[in-house]
């Protein structure tokens, strides 16, 4: 995985991860038990989650579930659609007018490859996804995936590699099915 860093587990640092899970697991749950039309208490929650203020043209709908918080960031007019997961400890940044549907997910940490060291590390990259992307309903992004300005992801993808501008992938390894004419 491309820029993929390394947390040793059974250390400082690992617990300090594992700790603000915990906390950032309650959250969620307390948002995903609101009442859907309670939008004030629902953003006083999502700003806990994401540690500080969030654009006001954000609209994230329950349920949601996240494990860490504190390593993503949002663009203006982005839309996430219901059912989604983040596993945001190596950081997704999400751009302008962004669009991701139902059952996405955004998985930014995992484990080594190698079975001797898999009980050893928890390994992290970011998740980049730029302004005008679509990712279609039940895709998932992989850690160290940067997908490109103006992109549409299909319902089903699984996102193991870059995705250029312009592009519509699909299918469960990416495939470019088509380039997009480049409005700008």
């Amino acid at each position: 995985m491309r820029h993929e860093q390394r947390i040793p587990t059974r250390t400082p640092e690992s617990r300090a991860f594992a700790e603000r899970v915990k906390v950032v697991m309650n959250l969620t749950a307390q948002l995903n038990a609101l009442p859907f039309d309670d939008l004030d208490q629902r953003r006083s929650l999502l700003s806990r989650i994401f540690g500080g203020d969030l654009p006001g043209s954000l609209s994230i709908l329950p349920p949601f579930f996240c494990d860490y918080g504190l390593g993503a960031t949002f663009g203006e007019r982005v839309f996430i659609n219901q059912g989604c997961y983040f596993l945001d400890l190596g950081g997704i940044t999400i751009g302008d007018r962004v669009l991701i549907g139902p059952r996405v997910t955004l998985s930014t940490a995992g484990h080594p490859i190698e079975p001797g060291e898999r009980f050893d590390f928890i390994t992290h990259a970011p998740i980049v996804i730029e302004d005008d992307v679509w990712i279609g309903a039940g895709a998932t992004v992989t850690p160290g995936v940067t997908i490109g300005r103006g992109s549409v992801v299909g319902a089903g993808a699984v996102v193991a590699a870059d995705v250029p501008p312009m592009c519509v992938v699909t299918g469960t390894s990416v495939v470019v099915r088509k380039e997009l004419s480049d409005p700008a």
